[in-house]
């Protein structure tokens, strides 16, 4: 594919600005057009970007690209629709509300393997998660032994609304840990691997939505490495924390640069084990000023289009490990399960 790559997005609140800000700073991709059911029907902004107030409409331009930044009900819909409108799709995580979503949106991917398709899971390209990542491959600090994990703000509502439609089970599929958590699910995938065993407990007691507020997990690979994860939206200080210890150390990642800034430094701490040091190891601190994990990712997405290249992150195979993941961690707990009628299988062929 040659010349400048025409974007559409849809869903045009934060995360599709945000994405349009790191698309037009590309000289290979600009975004022509945009969605949202907030939008006043039809028109063109100041710089000449036209917009609508449905997805339908905006497929009706000449795309090559599409951008879901949608609610988790329309999010598989509007990826099969840009699928199947010959468009190559990045599409915001989660996939949709359960695993039958992601599953559709396979089962249309196939009959179009000429496409693009690929999963914001964005944390994966912040410069920490990288270099811990790195550190582990090396093999210098031995292998995995656990994991520790917790995400966690203050609320499941956003930008201080009082409510939307991260509440509302039918719309959004799940709460904390289906919209914020499953960052931290990936991750503990993405530095242990596969997980075959599962135990749980979902709460929604403290906001009483008919979505979860926390979620306590405590996971084990087929080779034994365990790990903790507490997904909350009960965290009045907001934290993001992953320890993962191996053999001859240990990695801490802390904080995450974010939009909110509400998450403190970014930092990865390397201890290393050099003997008798009566657990007071030597620290290496290194701190990150910078987030350029929308431009990595993006770009990452346009070379694939461009080059035909693989997806090396946020593949739908991943994608789906990762959502079926979320969704063991809520079966496991049976009250749980049973009182939301939930499945952590997939009913669709694919």
């Amino acid at each position: 594919m040659k010349g400048v790559l025409r974007a559409g997005i849809a869903g045009y609140g934060v995360v599709g600005k945000r994405r349009q800000e790191f698309v037009n700073r590309r000289e290979d991709m600009q975004i022509t057009a945009v969605c949202d059911r907030n939008l006043d029907n039809a028109g063109e902004f100041a710089d000449g970007t036209k917009f609508y107030d449905n997805y339908n409409r905006l497929l009706e331009e000449k795309l090559d690209a599409l951008f879901v930044c949608i609610s988790n009900d329309m999010a598989a819909d509007v990826t099969i629709a840009g699928l199947e409108r010959g468009l190559h799709v990045f599409c915001e995580k989660p996939p949709g509300r359960d695993l039958d979503d992601i599953a559709r949106v396979i089962a249309c991917e196939k009959n179009h393997p000429e496409l693009k398709l690929k999963y914001g899971f964005n944390h994966r390209y912040h410069h920490s998660v990288r270099d811990a990542l790195s550190t582990l491959q090396s093999g210098e600090l031995g292998k995995v032994i656990n994991l520790r994990g917790v995400y966690g703000k203050s609320q499941i509502v956003t930008f201080g609304k009082q409510s939307d439609w991260r509440t509302n089970r039918d719309l959004a599929g799940g709460g904390i840990l289906l919209d914020q958590g499953i960052h931290m699910v990936d991750l503990l995938r993405l530095f242990s691997g596969d997980f075959v065993e599962v135990k749980s407990f979902i709460s929604n007691g403290f906001w009483n939505h008919n979505v979860e507020d926390n979620a306590y997990a405590l996971l084990r690979t087929a080779d034994g490495v365990i790990a903790m994860l507490h997904s909350s939206a009960t965290q009045w200080r907001h934290r993001f924390s992953l320890e993962i210890t191996l053999e001859k150390g240990t990695l801490i990642l802390n904080g995450i640069l974010s939009g909110t800034k509400s998450y403190g430094e970014e930092t990865l701490t390397i201890s290393r084990n050099i003997g008798d040091d009566r657990g007071n190891p030597h620290d290496e601190v290194i701190s990150y000023k910078y987030d350029p994990s929308w431009e990595e990712e993006i770009e990452e997405f346009a070379l694939a289009t461009i080059y035909n290249t693989e997806i090396q992150n946020g593949s739908s195979l991943e994608a789906l490990k990762t959502m079926s993941l979320v969704y063991k961690i809520y079966c496991a707990d049976s009250d749980w399960k049973n009182k939301w009628n939930l499945s952590d299988g997939v009913r669709q062929n694919i």
